[in-house]
């Protein structure tokens, strides 16, 4: 197996704060993988089976597809609110994105593929990605509730999305804000980060931002607001941005767990006690979307009107 990437991250006194996780050591990653996501919400994998040169091939579909032109963008439309394509709006005037939800099925792939005129070797390799990165999801979801002591098949119809994103840096936006402070509103994120350019930073739990440098053949992944609830406020939803440091191009490709699809997101029965009670009322994955769209509170605080004794 390929080990890459175990380039770490400080905070300037040499201390680590990204762990990295060796998806090719379990059962001997359990409790690192357990720690890393109750006090940062974020780590890195290796040996996560997702070839270098499909990473590569991606990358530049990704950015072929973000050069096409404005009407053919707009062709890609939400499923649900917030899937499809966003232009560069006032709040993040330098980023703009395409989405495909539901990356386990084969039709949506094959919608957002004409959507975008895709040509057959751009399809294929879509597709490929599609289904690795969704397998990915869906394993390293399993590990993290073994990790916990619970049952592995908990996800298992929970749909997966995916978002590609294009940062438009120019010497005059060095500095500047690439994407607003956020957490992600599902599960868990898995990211390609851009390998050449950096800008990532995440909230470590004294509120300072630490800077997340690129690290080429590994993905990060970041818990979101579902994997909060879920857990019963075991597991961390971190807080992240992205700061323009460069003037060039910045592309990135975040494939997210998202949630049920019916059912209610609720902490499983293993995770209550008298020492945790269950901290948030029951909500399904799309309420608490639209509910975070309604309220534009997108760094964890919809949270707090959730809470079980409000």
């Amino acid at each position: 197996m390929m080990m890459m990437g175990r380039r770490s991250e400080s905070t300037g006194g040499g201390v680590s704060v990204v762990s990295t996780i060796d998806l090719g050591d379990f059962p001997g990653e359990y409790e690192k993988l357990r720690e890393a996501c109750e006090e940062w919400g974020c780590f890195r994998v290796v040996n996560h089976n997702i070839s270098l040169e499909l990473m590569a091939e991606m990358k530049q579909v990704v950015r072929s597809l973000l050069d096409l032109p404005m009407e053919i963008k707009k062709r890609n439309t939400d499923v649900i609110a917030g899937s499809g394509y966003m232009a560069p709006s006032q709040v993040n005037p330098l980023y703009e994105a395409l989405g495909l939800y539901d990356t386990g099925s084969p039709q949506a792939v094959a919608t957002f593929c004409s959507q975008l005129d895709a040509s057959p070797h751009q399809r294929e390799v879509i597709e490929a990605y599609a289904k690795a990165i969704h397998e990915l999801s869906m394993d390293i979801a399993r590990k993290l509730a073994e990790s916990m002591g619970l049952r592995s098949d908990l996800f298992e119809e929970w749909p997966c999305q995916f978002r590609i994103n294009k940062y438009n840096f120019t010497p005059e936006t060095v500095g500047s804000p690439g994407v607003q402070i956020h957490t992600d509103s599902g599960f868990l994120t898995i990211l390609q980060d851009d390998e050449n350019v950096g800008g990532l930073e995440v909230m470590d739990k004294s509120g300072a931002f630490v800077e997340v440098h690129p690290a080429p053949g590994t993905l990060l992944v970041n818990l979101g607001d579902v994997a909060a609830a879920w857990s019963n406020g075991r597991l961390r939803n971190v807080k992240h941005r992205v700061q323009c440091k460069e003037a060039t191009i910045r592309i990135s490709i975040a494939s997210f767990l998202l949630g049920p699809k019916e059912e209610a997101v609720e902490a499983p029965e293993e995770l209550v006690d008298s020492q945790h009670p269950r901290l948030y009322k029951p909500f399904t994955y799309e309420d608490y979307r639209k509910l975070r769209l309604s309220t534009k509170l997108q760094d964890g605080e919809a949270l707090s009107l959730l809470r079980a004794h409000n």
